[in-house]
């Protein structure tokens, strides 16, 4: 007795060796491989973060370089250091002002 699919177009293409070999190859080269798709993409997803991170870097050492640029002159220094360390001269009060706006609100 003989198979009724045998002279079934589909039955002909999956008995095929090359269609087998096929599709091992191509599922392991998509989920099994070292270089496979997902691992790909989540390397590719890394490397746009990098590049991101790059170009947040750069922007943040040109900042830096205008102000040590600035901070070469004695009053642009005394400036800075009344900002950010509230330093004072004799004599002289220094009153910090909050508003509730910059304050932390605990709940």
């Amino acid at each position: 007795m003989t198979n009724p699919h045998k002279n079934k177009p589909w039955f002909k293409f999956l008995s095929n060796k090359y269609v087998w070999v096929l599709l091992f190859f191509s599922t392991w080269m998509i989920f099994l491989d070292n270089y496979s798709y997902f691992d790909h993409r989540f390397l590719d997803n890394q490397v746009s973060e990098l590049e991101d991170n790059k170009e947040y870097y750069q922007l943040e050492i040109k900042k830096d370089e205008e102000q040590i640029k600035q901070l070469k002159n004695p009053e642009q220094i005394e400036k800075y250091a009344r900002e950010k360390y509230y330093m004072k001269k004799e004599n002289e009060d220094i009153y910090l002002i909050e508003f509730e706006s910059d304050s932390i609100v605990k709940k």
